[in-house]
């Protein structure tokens, strides 16, 4: 007879017939992933071959399969008692005494090598679980804090009756598993001391739109089933690969979540879930070098098994050292087909009502259907919303039927997260006031296609659909790039058919992710409006140093952007605010003098080296330099904005090299934008000074027509297609080819108008940048121009 218990040290990724996917993964990290300092907890695995036997004496086999063969396959009515008739037979047999007496030994060896009696996990690893396609995920029991000899043969025992779970019995049978051919093997693990600092959850890949390159890492304090369940809502991690293979800092971005449960060691055994202290909420779960590390794990485990991997870790609070406790394949973006992504817009405004994280793409109508927990179940009908609290597997049956899902708790790991991927269903978790603003029957609209953020809308709002397929699509010599804005957005962004990013706005993360004028973050002790003042102070909680939040939020933004299409450069635009738009900044009225046409005035080049504003382009600077050097992301380009004159241009590129972004160094390239008459007149003096230009066409022709782009009264006049504005398009691209200087256009009118793409390739352009929803429309014009040229 095969063995009835295995040491870790002993089991390996091809034994999940013998203990189930979770062990054998967990032997497989124990015994292969030392070299790379990754450390694993000890401990041993009851096999498939001890439940097998554990059914036989107790002679079950036939109970078991007539019990199922009496489920209502149907309508799954009769689905909890067939669950607890079985587990409750099982709960009453007795484990064979030499499986016992196995399991004694091994927990005693355990104990011995640490010199005290542990506390254990025991979890449950079904043979067929944690398969690409079937995530199994938290459909068997496993318990924490399991102590001494009688408790953990009971928690054995307990774990083998939970292969017959009603989730876990209706999932094996939407899943198509045969109902013998599935085993259960328990794990028996040393447990971390995560009650006393912090656990969480690893994706080796963006679970949301499966992005290879970054790593996202969750966390909680105390045990990490508070993530699992949804309970809490995580701080959230995104870390760069590339940057961490180099060895440079590679944190994209930190959310802080509300994280206010911590579920921690009972006295005695089991879990107590506590109220985490607002101080502890307010504080991140761990420091950046530990991030840093979990990524670089990430990294390593995502190698062992050569596939995109779901992680889970532990922080021990007595040794200060992180553990990896779980590792199994990530099961959603592994089945999504390569070349094809469905594009969603939404087509009306409606009012916001909240948002949380957005899990799937998509977008979604219904009204709402409020439950509290599965006994509900019967209320929620075909293509309702269903809002709740949290999930756990005992809503899966319940799910499937909701057109989509809102939880108050919850992150992008949670049960919830996890099981609407794997449906394909959209779900907005940690949407925290969900259960106080709606109620049953309002009619809602839920938009997760703009960004990690979904959206939900009072009405039922128009939006359309769209399906790609790239593969073999036929692409242009001249670089198609995007004009980009949101970070949000970047990862899901960078699968389409793309060369970089020809232009990044700066202003669009200064306005709604860090909404203060930065003159308010360097003068802050001066600003005379307190209500204001306490609204910045709210903002910068956790920076010590007001100016670092500037520089901290500016740089994740550009980060995350600059690395999703790495190493395709990223183009990014100075902040271009006008003086009225920096104004409405927090702290703005004090730094900004009222102009009579803004769009003419303090913008621009012009602001940069003015006292009134160098310290607030010293920390752009930060933010760029944080970027390309302490990140690595040497993708990173910069450009000017309205520069009205090569010297001001000149007093632009040495007050950089002041600041540490000294053109030429490290490949910095700094362009210039050419949006005014001045910019193609002088065109020969600009190529001296920067390494290339960007067509800003949108005020190139307000200013060459002297057509206000914003009138609705002369919009017949604004016309790119006008020839003196053709005339100054073709002359700054005759000059800068002659130069040998790159030049690149940002605009809708070549996705708009095929005769302005053509003209542009004619000319010699080397690049033309699209808002994303003209991308496609704006390749199909470059290729058709290309064959016409």
């Amino acid at each position: 007879m095969d063995a009835l218990v295995l040491p870790f040290e002993k089991i390996g990724i091809n034994d999940v017939a013998k203990v189930g996917g979770k062990n054998a993964s967990l032997g497989e990290m124990f015994q292969k992933l030392k070299r790379y300092g990754i450390h694993v907890p000890d401990g041993f695995a009851v096999t498939a071959t001890a439940y097998r036997l554990f059914i036989q004496e107790n002679q079950l086999e036939q109970f078991i399969e007539k019990t199922l063969s009496s489920l209502d396959t149907k309508n799954f009515s009769n689905l909890r008692k067939v669950s607890e008739t079985i587990k409750s037979k099982i709960l009453k047999g007795k484990l064979p005494t030499e499986l016992s007496e196995k399991v004694k030994g091994f927990y005693e060896k355990l104990n011995q090598a640490e010199g005290r009696e542990l506390d254990v996990a025991v979890r449950s690893s079904a043979t067929a679980e944690d398969l690409p396609g079937a995530s199994f995920a938290g459909l068997h029991t496993s318990f924490l804090n399991i102590r001494g000899e009688k408790a953990l043969l009971k928690a054995v025992k307990d774990c083998f009756a939970s292969l017959y779970n009603a989730r876990a019995i209706k999932y094996r049978h939407d899943k198509g598993f045969d109902k013998h051919e599935i085993a259960l093997s328990v794990g028996v693990q040393m447990m971390v001391r995560a009650d006393l600092a912090c656990s969480g959850v690893t994706f080796s890949i963006d679970p949301e739109s499966g992005f290879s390159n970054a790593v996202l890492i969750t966390g909680c304090w105390g045990l990490g089933e508070n993530i699992v369940q949804g309970a809490v809502i995580p701080d959230e991690f995104f870390v760069f690969k590339p940057s961490l293979e180099k060895e440079k800092k590679a944190i994209l971005s930190k959310k802080l979540g509300s994280k206010t449960k911590t579920m921690v060691y009972a006295k005695g055994e089991g879990v107590v879930n506590l109220d985490t202290s607002v101080e502890k909420q307010q504080e991140f779960v761990l420091k950046d070098e530990e991030i840093q590390l979990l990524g670089k794990w990430a990294i390593d485990i995502e190698k062992h098994y050569g596939m995109p991997m779901d992680i889970e870790w532990a922080k021990d609070g007595t040794t200060g050292k992180l553990y990896i406790v779980q590792a199994r394949p990530e099961t959603v973006q592994a089945e999504k087909a390569p070349y094809t992504l469905d594009e969603y817009t939404l087509l009306e405004k409606g009012k916001l009502l909240t948002s949380g994280y957005a899990i799937g793409n998509g977008i979604t109508s219904g009204k709402v259907k409020i439950l509290h927990s599965p006994e509900e179940a019967d209320l929620l009908k075909e293509g309702e919303i269903l809002v709740t609290e949290i999930t756990n597997p005992d809503w899966d049956p319940i799910m499937k039927k909701a057109a989509a899902i809102i939880t108050a708790k919850g992150g992008r790991t949670s049960h919830a997260a996890i099981v609407a991927r794997e449906m394909g269903a959209l779900a907005i978790v940690g949407a925290e006031d969900a259960l106080e603003i709606f109620k049953n029957g309002d009619e809602i609209t839920i938009d997760n296609a703009s960004g990690k953020l979904g959206k939900v809308y009072a009405g039922k709002l128009k939006w359309k659909t769209a399906q790609h397929n790239f593969k073999g699509m036929e692409l242009p010599k001249t670089k198609p790039m995007f004009i980009l804005a949101d970070p949000e957005k970047a990862f899901n962004l960078s699968f389409f058919p793309n060369q970089g990013v020809g232009l990044m706005r700066m202003e669009f993360v200064v306005n709604n992710s860090i909404r203060v004028h930065p003159m308010a973050l360097v003068h802050f002790d001066q600003l005379e409006d307190k209500e204001e003042k306490a609204q910045i102070e709210a903002l910068c909680q956790g920076y010590q140093d007001k100016k670092e939040y500037f520089v901290d939020k500016l740089s994740q933004a550009i980060g995350t952007i600059t690395a999703a299409f790495y190493p395709k450069d990223v183009i990014l635009r100075m902040s271009d605010f006008k003086s009225n738009e920096y104004a409405n900044l927090l702290g703005g009225n004090q730094f900004e003098n009222s102009e009579e046409n803004p769009m003419l005035g303090f913008r621009g080049a012009s602001r940069y080296d003015h006292e009134r504003y160098r310290e607030g382009f010293r920390l752009e600077c930060e933010a760029v330099k944080r970027v390309r050097e302490d990140m690595g992301l040497e993708n990173l380009k910069v450009m000017i904005p309205f520069c009205r004159t090569p010297e001001e241009g000149k007093k632009v590129l040495k007050l950089m090299g002041k600041y540490g972004l000294k053109q030429g160094v490290k490949g910095l390239e700094v362009y210039v934008m050419a949006e005014i008459p001045s910019n193609v007149i002088l065109a020969d003096e600009f190529a001296a000074v920067f390494d290339g230009f960007s067509i800003g066409s949108n005020d190139l022709t307000q200013l060459t027509l002297g057509v206000d782009r914003d009138s609705e009264i002369l919009s017949d006049l604004f016309d790119e297609n006008n020839s003196a504005v053709r005339w100054m398009i073709g002359e700054v691209i005759r000059v800068a080819n002659k130069k040998g200087k790159k030049i690149g256009l940002c605009g809708q009118a070549p996705s708009d108008k095929p005769e302005f793409a053509q003209f542009l390739i004619k000319a010699g352009i080397d690049s033309i940048s699209f808002n994303p929803d003209a991308l496609l429309k704006g390749i199909k014009n470059m290729v058709e121009a290309e064959k016409e040229k």
